[in-house]
């Protein structure tokens, strides 16, 4: 039986855990340096090249309410992208029969994984199941077939194009080649399940209550991959003799939680990896002012007063008071945002004084500060303390809108409803 046949939408990837800064040009081909995130192709009908060239045009121009609007319109598309989960294991592993019984389908149905106990699958084969709906899942030959290396087997099979990754063992052991899967995905920042599968041979006659003895096999999988060096993922028990049984119940109700969440927290971290990368490089233009000591070049009067260096640093980059009160208005929420944006203000205000204060006290030998009318104005003796302070000014302002960008993100992306 031929697989069916599945769209190559290039959408979402897996669900993030922390941010790290982005290299790269949008020339590329494709974004690679997204691992966290997305691929991004320039046939990408979500994230082409244009619009990631519009994002990073607002925010390096200060104007977060155009990239409200973007990621508004983003949010819709991928509301319907496509997900791509990708099964892998040693050859000989079932993962043909455990695609069939996820998708609660019988080996001779139509549109079935083919089966049997010499090996089926020689190419990545994608079906589709109606309990699963813009999703495609991708049967990927056993790692001992069609390559002789594990590295030309990562490279091969193309990992980087999935969005979840299902790694099948039949024990709990771990084959050399599996441990490297894992390992890769975990390199890679790629969200991935492991399945154990061939339940029903561990559960014969047993000494041990079957709840003790499913314990064990996920207590015994979990030591197996911390051993390794492995962050121990999600862990599902199954025999694909009983697709009703076991985790599997367990595990499609995970999918169909999860399966949302990665379309819309993959694009919000890609979305905020672009706009953090345009906001570095702003604050990198504005260190080489203040290296070259002509912060008056970019319309700073008085330097060596800090107060006004913050207030332009935030203008710059979007985050002063008018233009929060647009990005505001424009998401409805012009209250809470409000709130929330004044007293983040407040808060970086007072952190900004206190650092200004103490550093300026320990070096009170090199210049001296007053304070009135809520402003901070120093005369530097040194001209490296005068760079410290305007620096660690533009460090403060640059973390505050990395915080409050991550928020408008957050709440512009249509994301899924809990239930």
């Amino acid at each position: 039986m031929e697989p069916t046949s599945c769209g190559r939408t290039i959408s979402v990837a897996p669900l993030l855990t922390n941010m790290e800064e982005v290299v790269g040009s949008v020339e590329d081909k494709e974004f690679t340096c997204f691992s966290d995130a997305i691929s991004i192709h320039k046939n990408s009908n979500i994230l082409s090249v244009e619009v990631v060239k519009n994002i990073e045009t607002a925010v390096n121009e200060g104007k977060l309410g155009e990239v409200v609007s973007i990621v508004k319109d983003i949010s819709q598309e991928v509301s319907k992208s496509t997900v791509k989960i990708a099964v892998t294991g040693d050859s000989g592993n079932g993962m043909s029969s455990f695609i069939n019984a996820l998708r609660l389908i019988g080996h001779e149905e139509e549109n079935s994984a083919p089966t049997g106990v010499v090996r089926t699958t020689q190419k990545p084969a994608c079906y589709s199941s109606s309990r699963f709906p813009n999703v495609d899942f991708w049967d990927l030959p056993g790692t001992r077939v069609t390559v002789p290396s594990m590295e030309n087997y990562l490279k091969e099979m193309e990992f980087d194009k999935y969005d979840l990754i299902i790694i099948i063992i039949p024990s709990e052991q771990f084959s050399s080649n599996l441990v490297k899967v894992a390992k890769a995905m975990q390199r890679m920042r790629k969200r991935f399940y492991v399945i154990r599968t061939k339940l029903d041979r561990s559960l014969g006659p047993s000494a041990h209550s079957e709840p003790q003895l499913l314990r064990s096999i996920q207590e015994s999988i979990q030591e197996n991959l911390q051993k390794e060096g492995v962050k121990v993922p999600p862990i599902f028990l199954v025999s694909s003799f009983e697709p009703s049984s076991h985790d599997f119940p367990k595990l499609r109700d995970t999918l169909k939680k999860d399966i949302p969440c990665i379309r819309h927290y993959g694009l919000l971290g890609t979305l905020f990896q672009i706009c953090e990368k345009t906001i570095n490089e702003i604050v990198e233009s504005i260190n080489r002012s203040i290296d070259e000591d002509n912060l008056k070049a970019i319309g700073i009067s008085n330097p060596d007063n800090l107060r006004e260096c913050q207030q332009l640093f935030k203008e710059k980059l979007g985050v002063d008071d008018r233009s929060l009160h647009q990005v505001a208005l424009i998401m409805n929420q012009p209250d809470v945002y409000s709130r929330d944006a004044k007293q983040s203000q407040v808060t970086q205000r007072d952190q900004q004084y206190g650092w200004t204060q103490s550093q300026l006290y320990r070096s009170r030998n090199e210049c001296f500060y007053t304070r009135f009318n809520d402003n901070i104005s120093c005369r530097f003796d040194s001209r490296r303390h005068r760079h410290m302070s305007q620096k660690h000014v533009l460090d403060e302002v640059a973390k505050q809108t990395k915080k409050i960008l991550w928020e408008i993100l957050k709440q512009s992306i249509i994301l899924p409803q809990e239930g």
